[in-house]
């Protein structure tokens, strides 16, 4: 535990981990200021009065500047002048879950990747209940770790982003877990897929033989990371999951069959067409969330029990509604290209593809050969419509370019016949025309349950 009475500590950002961090940091004893370079929202300033903590909006003051050290909301890029000035004076930045970390000495398990940690986060909050674990499940998830620390003896289930891995120091999991590594948010890595990969496999950063970390086999800029971490004089237990290959230690599959292996002793756990969600990347997902729970020592049969009964989450291939014989699909947590050839890759009807957003550096020409497939109908939305017709204009057989979410819909709805889906996955994040991607999704839905 980390003692902070009396230290003079400035949070950089006021959503909603800067606004947890900060009263995290007043219950122990600092002495708090928030900075935003934006307005700070109505109940955010609400609770910052309650607990009499100073701060400032709309711009950084020479009064953000008199701090020991630095703490991050994720929104706020490394590079932003506040960052910047504490860094180029030698004091320390650091990330909310790092703050958070000082104050338990609770189990924590955390989950990164480009696409899934969201359905590995809520899938491991669901195979702990089965199993009847205390848990809280938190992070990159919409509920902070500094929301939920204080709960010092139950295990801490954390959805973590590269970017609250980008000043880390002691942040150390019992149990870590990368899923993937593809191109995303390489706007703030300047588009160096190198430096965004090295900023995942930070949460394996502190971690010694007493921890483990559970990685995905098949993925070659993870198995490269995972060769240079063998390297390293004290590494965690490597723990490896694979549907395509069989694996030194951890979980894959043969012949249609879930296998634990350890000590070079196999189990079959269950056959893979138990699992309660479909797709190739869903299996890699449940293998990893079998694999942590088998780390944190649950049984077997609640392993299997939980890989049976989950259904997903909310805006992750949910199913809205069907009209007319049309499936409607809420995919808007896609925010990247990657995630939608996942998505695709889950469909064998035609298809109408609703794609764009705001832009984060997307190649989506990696998407022909299954628009080619499956898509008939492309439908562009929000700022990244030029974009994604300049590469995907000729590739469908219709191509359409919308201005809100209601016409998009508007727009499939006349052109989807019965025994198809629409699929809204954006490959881009939401915030040209959206709060967020739930925000997307819920005026999909909405807009959805108008036809």
């Amino acid at each position: 535990m980390r003692d902070i009475k009396g230290t003079h500590i400035v949070v950089i950002g006021a959503a909603k981990s800067g606004i947890a961090v900060a009263l995290l940091l007043k219950q122990k004893g600092a002495e708090v200021f928030v900075t935003d370079h934006g307005s700070v929202n109505r109940d955010f300033r609400s609770k910052l009065e309650a607990a009499d903590i100073p701060f400032e909006e709309k711009g950084h003051t020479d009064v953000a500047k008199q701090a020991e050290f630095a703490v991050v909301s994720p929104g706020v890029p490394t590079e932003s002048p506040m960052v910047q000035y504490y860094l180029d004076q030698g004091k320390d930045v650091f990330s909310e879950i790092e703050v958070a970390s000082w104050f338990t000495d609770s189990r924590i398990v955390a989950v990164t990747g480009s696409n899934g940690k969201t359905t590995v986060a809520n899938w491991l909050d669901h195979l702990w209940t089965v199993a009847g674990r205390d848990h809280k499940l938190s992070g990159n998830i919409g509920i902070a770790f500094s929301d939920v620390v204080y709960h010092t003896t139950c295990d801490h289930l954390l959805e973590v982003s590269s970017f609250q891995l980008d000043h880390i120091s002691t942040f150390k999991p019992d149990i870590s877990l990368i899923l993937n590594i593809t191109p995303d948010h390489l706007n703030r890595y300047n588009y160096d897929l190198e430096a965004y990969a090295a900023a995942k496999f930070r949460i394996t950063e502190n971690q010694t033989e007493n921890e483990r970390f559970i990685f995905n086999y098949d993925d070659p800029i993870i198995e490269k990371h995972v060769e240079s971490l063998k390297q390293k004089q004290s590494n965690p237990q490597l723990w490896a999951f694979s549907h395509k290959n069989e694996v030194p230690e951890g979980a894959f599959v043969r012949n249609n069959q879930i296998i634990f292996k350890f000590n070079n002793q196999e189990e079959s756990l269950m056959p893979v067409e138990e699992i309660g969600l479909r797709g190739q990347h869903n299996l890699s997902n449940g293998l990893a969330t079998a694999l942590a729970a088998r780390a944190a020592e649950i049984k077997n049969d609640a392993i299997r029990e939980s890989l049976r009964t989950f259904t997903g989450v909310e805006h992750r291939l949910e199913l809205v509604r069907k009209v007319d014989g049309v499936k409607y699909i809420n995919d808007s947590k896609a925010t990247n290209v990657n995630a939608v050839w996942f998505a695709l890759d889950s469909f064998n009807v035609p298809l109408t593809l609703i794609l764009g957003g705001r832009d984060k550096g997307n190649d989506y020409s990696e998407l022909i050969p299954q628009i080619k497939e499956k898509v008939h109908t492309i439908i562009a939305i929000g700022e990244s419509k030029d974009r994604i017709e300049e590469q995907l204009g000729d590739v469908a057989p219709h191509f359409v370019r919308v201005e809100t979410m209601g016409g998009a819909v508007r727009a499939a709805y006349k052109g989807a016949k019965k025994g198809e889906a629409v699929l809204l996955s954006p490959a881009c994040a939401s915030f040209d025309m959206f709060d967020s991607y739930e925000h997307r999704g819920k005026i999909f839905k909405d807009e959805v349950n108008k036809l």
